[in-house]
């Protein structure tokens, strides 16, 4: 089970990659366009911290928070849609104001992780 829960792990950090190196390559580029890994960034995100959350081990101390879980969810899912929604639409460009919340929010969420105990 650890195994699992560690490549779950990377695959996990591996969306991340591709979601904020894909937003920062576009808003670099000044094109502020939802790109392919932006949105594949955006699932694996999503479906790798879902099945992180999913009870893998039994209870005990390693058990993250539900309040944790559920502002990581809520952030990941808003990110979802703030990525899928222009991509589908195939917009040539969004909004700056709507590219950069996708930036902070991924920003915020990896903070999340990582700071809260």
């Amino acid at each position: 089970m650890e195994a699992l829960r560690l490549i779950l792990r990377y695959a996990h950090l591996v969306g991340f990659a591709l979601l904020l190196g894909g937003a920062i390559v576009q808003y670099i580029s000044g094109k502020l366009r939802i790109n392919p890994a932006m949105l594949w960034g955006s699932v694996i995100q999503v479906v790798t911290g879902l099945a992180l959350a999913a009870p893998l081990r039994g209870g005990g101390d390693a058990e993250p928070d539900p309040a944790k879980l559920a502002v990581k969810l809520v952030i990941a899912v808003a990110i979802f849609i703030m990525v899928f929604i222009p991509w589908r639409k195939r917009r040539e460009a969004v909004a700056r104001g709507h590219f950069i919340g996708i930036i902070a929010l991924t920003l915020v969420n990896a903070a999340v992780a990582t700071f809260w105990r």
